[in-house]
């Protein structure tokens, strides 16, 4: 049997510890690494034995009673999340490692919730128990009251390998299935069945079983793996066609494109062709080579069976998230950066060469999102957080050679409209033709940009049509109040028109763009900006600070809760009055408050017009859009205003 297996974790709970302790116990290492020391198994780059945080979702190979496990090891700093959430589409099943003196932390909040969206099956195991300040039962009465009820408590006693199950688990997991309570109460306890429910629970996320012990002492660390591995069952189909799913993007030394892929069915061999879909464009490749990854050791082999993990080279435009063969869609991810920073590098240097290696870095890691500005010939990308920015600096030094610095982070705004207007473009330079009529209507907050199409092909050629969704899907457009990318949008094909003999390529771009531009002049805009949902906890002496705090952040929250001699708090606020709060909560709380923040997506922003006056975007001046249109006449083109173009419109 194939399993792959996430490790994930707040920073500094012992993920990779446990991670490393886990390889050893499987004979997989032969000596147990440690951060501390630098040597652990999985965090092989130097920025991370330097820093001592897990950066990239790396990935060791280990075998146990007579099963295969790929065991990923994901970054637990939120900095880093993006690429944690990239991993996560290829799990069997998750470790939350936790621990036994801070609890649930912020980023455990996050991972939670990824995972029970994907559905994957979760384990949990809390950590440090050898810890001054361990306090297991506290830990797992605030995991059953801020993650899941259904956490259930597996001790050594419990051996399930051998029937051996506490009456306090026997009855936990009946409680939770109905027949098998009804067996429980009449004939009582039956090994076997209990194992079968306990499975199918946790398979199906209705039950999450959680350990305990020491990752570094090796406590419990034994014991867990047993469990683990009778818990976890996966029924991959060799025989199938192939199907998988590209969830990383590397680059070896030479330069070549790896494309990492989980194979969900199937068998896939070198020379092969894996068939997949870029943008609108659907692309037939053939495999080079393929590479079996354990840690920093890359093997080759000819082929390759549903359930393994592996890289492979041929394939050149394939991005993370993808399906492959038989596996169609694309994985939407929810963690997006807020704060985008500008690229600062040397006047020696070549703009285009940078931004080569930063479109490298872009398929690596798609959420930074970088985006070329020609007028000022500058490279702005999207990030997480100021500790990105400086392992970015360390990357480029070190694969490119270059010494680059970023800008002050800025907030990454959005626009939007709020009522339904039509937009009409015209494209109609001598020897050219296009014309789009596009409504445009507020949609639901965050849910971006949604496309349909209300044209009848006698009206437009499907071809053309095709084109239009292309073009309002193919970038961010700009908004008008401080010209970043409009969301929130229903933006629907009403009618067009092409010309037999004139139409060129790019036309109907020119005309999309012009319509979507005309419409967001008729309609009144609003600036959005991102929103974290947080929660505060701190001793009850801290509140009254706290919640004038909260107060002069614009944050809006619920009543605060007290348990004992704390006091918790929960609600949203902007990213932009609260992303440094972290630091200055633990100054006056002498670290004893906590906080997590998490993505919240966007709404109104609190203070839209300073933010439009502190951006200066002119409109009119935006080199990449007009919302005038171009019509002809005796043989030459000629401007038309936006609000006076619908009356020249041909349909």
């Amino acid at each position: 049997m194939k399993k792959t297996i996430g490790m994930f974790a707040h920073v500094d709970a012992g993920k990779t510890t446990l991670a490393e302790q886990l390889l050893y116990t499987t004979h997989t290492i032969q000596e147990r690494g440690r951060v501390d020391h630098q040597s652990a198994y999985l965090d092989r780059h130097d920025i991370e034995k330097e820093r001592g945080i897990t950066v990239f979702a790396d990935q060791a190979t280990m075998h146990f009673n007579g099963s295969t496990y790929y065991l990923i090891d994901t970054p637990g700093h939120v900095d880093f999340s993006p690429e944690m959430e990239r991993a996560i589409q290829v799990m069997d099943a998750a470790v939350v490692v936790i621990s036994a003196v801070e609890g649930v932390e912020g980023h455990t909040e996050t991972v939670w919730q990824l995972l029970r969206k994907h559905g994957v099956p979760t384990f949990l195991f809390i950590n440090k128990i050898d810890r001054v300040g361990a306090d297991v039962p506290r830990v797992l009465a605030e995991i059953r009251s801020e993650l899941a009820e259904d956490v259930c408590w597996v001790t050594e006693e419990d051996v399930l390998q051998e029937g051996q199950m506490q009456s306090s688990l026997i009855e936990f997991i009946a409680e939770r299935d109905e027949k098998l309570l009804e067996l429980y109460m009449e004939e009582g306890y039956e090994a076997s069945r209990w194992l079968d429910a306990m499975i199918a629970m946790v398979r199906k996320g209705k039950l999450f079983p959680c350990f305990s012990g020491s990752a570094l002492q090796n406590v419990g660390v034994t014991h867990f793996m047993h469990q683990l591995d009778l818990l976890t069952e996966t029924d991959y189909d060799p025989e199938a066609a192939f199907a998988g799913r590209a969830y990383k993007i590397r680059h070896d030394e030479q330069g070549a494109r790896l494309t990492y892929i989980k194979a969900t069915g199937g068998t896939l061999q070198v020379r092969d062709e894996i068939t997949y879909v870029s943008g609108t464009e659907t692309i037939t490749e053939k495999v080079t080579h393929i590479r079996l990854i354990n840690g920093g050791r890359a093997t080759p082999v000819d082929h390759v069976h549903a359930g393994d993990l592996f890289a492979v080279t041929g394939i050149s435009a394939a991005a993370a998230g993808v399906g492959m063969g038989a596996l169609s869609g694309r994985t939407v991810y929810e963690l997006v950066p807020t704060l985008k920073s500008k690229v600062q590098f040397e006047s020696s240097i070549h703009p285009k060469d940078m931004l080569r290696c930063f479109r490298l870095l872009d398929a690596e890691d798609p959420s930074l999102s970088v985006q070329w500005d020609e007028p000022a010939q500058a490279i702005h990308i999207h990030v997480m957080g100021i500790i990105q920015l400086e392992v970015l600096e360390r990357i480029v030094f070190e694969r490119f050679g270059y010494r680059i610095a970023f800008g002050e982070p800025e907030i990454l705004y959005k626009e939007t409209i709020t009522e339904a207007v039509v937009g009409s473009g015209h494209f109609e330079p001598l020897k050219h033709y296009a014309e789009v009529h596009l409504r445009l209507e507020p949609g639901e907050r965050n849910s971006g940009i949604v496309f349909a199409n209300a044209c009848h092909p006698d009206m437009l050629p499907v071809n053309y049509q095709h084109l239009v969704a292309q073009h309002v899907g193919e970038r961010d457009h700009h908004g008008l109040l401080t010209g970043s990318p409009v969301t929130d949008l229903k933006i629907t094909l009403l009618k067009g028109r092409a010309h037999n003999k004139h139409t060129h390529g790019g036309d109907f771009r020119e005309a999309t763009y012009r319509a979507l531009r005309q419409g967001l002049e008729k309609a009144s805009s609003l600036l959005l900006e991102p929103y974290y949902h947080f929660k505060v906890k701190v001793d009850a002496e801290f509140i009254g600070r706290l919640m004038s705090d909260l107060t002069q952040a614009k944050a809006s929250f619920d009543p605060p809760e007290t348990v004992g001699d704390k006091v918790t708090v929960t609600g949203s606020a902007p990213v932009s009055t609260m992303m440094k709060y972290g630091m200055e909560l633990a100054s006056y709380t002498k670290g004893r408050g906590m906080i997590s923040l998490v993505y919240g997506g966007y709404d109104r922003c609190h203070n839209e017009a300073e933010v439009i006056e502190r951006k200066g975007y002119d409109k009119n001046a935006d080199p990449e859009y007009s919302s005038s249109s171009i019509f002809c006449a005796k043989g030459s083109g000629y401007a038309v205003p936006w609000d006076e173009a619908d009356r020249h419109m041909h349909v």
